[in-house]
């Protein structure tokens, strides 16, 4: 059965969808307690996030028709154990990320709904009832998938747009100072806020990943992962000064739902839905699109004989519906067990959790870049060289950032599918 490929504008919208969703609704609550020295932590983050998306542009354009982005790259360029560590690592990301961005909605909702915020068990049922709503719509064709990311979309990038340009004439100064809240050196404290405000561009390689379904991948992906990551800058930095601005930190810093509570500051209550219900959609898109990648990346792994062959199976609409729901599983049990947290404490776990699950594919996939150019052209171009090195060095700062709980949890995570390699290599054998 042939499937109908998806475009540049839907290509983006996945891009831009993915990377624009719980992160920016919820982060300038975690980064209240840094100061405005976290405004440097977004620059560093975005000139991570453009070299990555460089990366990956290049990547998309010498390898057009794979399938599981990252995971593909590094099985062409480093072979098939390292693929393996990405497989997992980039799978153990996507399910966390989809626990916070459920946390996150849950916020937003609070707004409408404040039962939310008091009764436990009605905010975890909500945020796990959005999980499955979306493995449902992700057993649908790629098409409609698409089709709901691309609406969700532009319904989302409007009011943070209005929030980042209308915000800037209501700014305080006063609420910059002192530069750095956190008691801690500038230098850990722009490390701490480069790790967090990089798991709000985790997404910018997404339209890598099935590109065996995209129209003139070759060309498409590029445009679309770095056009995208470009608006996506542009978006965060604006409303998140806007915000930083406008709000006071000592509210900031114990907010659900910062972005509803500025535009009430300075528009009014009802301006508080209207910007609460931008934020749901910016959820809901982020994921929608996260629960597609999800299913993406173990099956390419599965295709190889790389992650057991469940992961490989699909419906009559190709989508890979079981992988879907054991992933969601996992988000789901992820979510019920940190929601002893608060939400702001909850979010900002799984947040790091997230971001430090991923850059092993990233460190993997710059690497992979450079012996794939070796080998097509015998050569590597000094701009290519420097990209990815300037790009490794940037991923094991992060690391270094994410502090010690967090890395024994990634580590322990990563640890843990060793066995399950072994089996699955011995049983292919």
């Amino acid at each position: 059965m042939r499937t109908k490929k998806i475009g540049f504008w839907s290509s983006t919208s996945l891009v831009v969808g993915n990377m624009i969703g719980s992160g920016v609704f919820l982060l300038p609550a975690s980064l209240a307690a840094y100061g405005a020295i976290s405004i440097i932590g977004w620059i560093c983050a975005s000139i991570g996030a453009i070299l990555l998306a460089l990366i990956f542009g290049y990547l998309g354009k010498l390898a057009p028709d794979t399938t599981g982005g990252p995971y593909a790259y590094t099985r062409l360029g480093l072979g098939r154990f390292p693929a393996y560590l990405v497989a997992w690592g980039y799978w153990i990301s996507i399910w966390c990320t989809n626990a916070a961005i459920a946390v996150a909605l849950v916020g937003y909702l609070e707004v409408f709904f404040p039962i939310l915020g008091h009764n436990q068990l009605l905010s975890v049922s909500t945020g796990l009832g959005f999980i499955w709503l979306f493995t449902w719509v992700n057993s649908k064709p790629i098409k409609t998938v698409a089709f709901v990311q691309l609406i969700t979309t532009i319904l989302k990038v409007v009011p943070i747009m209005l929030i980042g340009f209308i915000g800037i004439a209501y700014i305080k100064m006063d609420h910059f100072t002192p530069f750095n809240l956190s008691g801690t050196s500038s230098l850990s404290a722009i490390t701490a806020t480069t790790m967090l405000t990089l798991f709000a561009f985790l997404g910018m390689e997404t339209a890598t990943i099935p590109s065996s379904s995209i129209k003139n991948a070759a060309s498409t992906i590029k445009k679309a992962t770095v056009f995208g990551t470009f608006i996506t800058i542009i978006v965060y930095i604006l409303s998140s000064v806007a915000i930083m601005g406008i709000v006071p930190p000592d509210v900031l810093v114990t907010s659900n739902a910062p972005f509803a509570d500025a535009a009430a500051l300075f528009w009014g209550e009802s301006a508080k839905y209207i910007v609460a219900a931008g934020a749901v959609i910016a959820t809901l898109g982020a994921l929608n699109g996260w629960i597609l990648i999800q299913g993406q990346i173990p099956m390419a792994a599965a295709q190889d004989q790389l992650f057991p062959k469940i992961f490989g199976k699909t419906n009559h609409h190709t989508s890979p519906i079981t992988g879907i729901i054991i992933s969601s599983i996992l988000a789901s049990i992820l979510m019920g067990l940190n929601y002893t947290k608060s939400l702001v404490d909850a979010f900002t776990f799984m947040m790091k959790l997230s971001t430090l699950s991923v850059l092993t594919p990233y460190v993997l996939s710059a690497i992979s870049l450079l012996i794939l150019i070796y080998r097509k052209e015998k050569k590597i171009p000094l701009s290519k060289t420097i990209i990815s090195g300037v790009s490794i060095l940037f991923c094991i700062w992060v690391i270094i950032g994410c502090g010690a709980e967090t890395v024994l949890w990634g580590f322990a995570l990563l640890v843990l599918g060793i066995p399950f390699y072994l089996y699955l290599t011995k049983k292919s054998s």
